[in-house]
């Protein structure tokens, strides 16, 4: 099953040690990113109505997009915050998906403020679910042969 391999070297995230500008400058990008990719999945619908997510529902869509742009950043800097420390798989791939599926479902059914905070406080807890599962003794890097730690 290769998309569970995580041994081979070209997927294998890099440590990103460096300033922290670059670091705030990669989570705006990615929120951002996410954001504006579910925004614009929501303003289409592909095939019938009656399967698939509907249109963007109508109301104000400012709401939405401002809190999945914090949780989009929040997600995003968890995420980077960990692979700075140690090698973490996919982390930007990872916060795009979480904060363009929290996006398009929010602006498709506008749901009311507790089952959005449901929705948000899912994607936070599954960028932290991944963050520790890089950050746990003997991840993955550290099993395989001629791992680096």
């Amino acid at each position: 099953m290769e998309l569970l391999d995580f041994s081979s070297a070209d997927d294998e995230e890099r440590l990103a040690p460096g300033p922290w500008w670059r670091h705030a400058w990669w989570v705006a990008a990615i929120a951002v990113l996410g954001v504006g990719l579910g925004w614009a999945g929501a303003l289409f619908r592909i095939g019938p109505e009656e399967y698939g997510l509907p249109p963007a529902a109508p109301g104000d869509v400012w709401p939405y997009l401002a809190a999945w742009t914090a949780t989009g950043v929040a997600v995003a800097a968890v995420l980077r915050a960990t692979a700075a420390r140690v090698p973490v798989y996919a982390p930007g791939r990872i916060a795009v998906v979480l904060t363009l599926l929290g996006t398009r479902v929010s602006l498709g059914w506008r749901p009311e403020a507790p089952v959005l905070l449901a929705v948000v406080a899912a994607a936070r807890v599954a960028a932290a679910a991944w963050a520790a599962l890089a950050l746990r003794p003997g991840g993955v890097t550290s099993s395989r042969p001629g791992g680096r730690r």
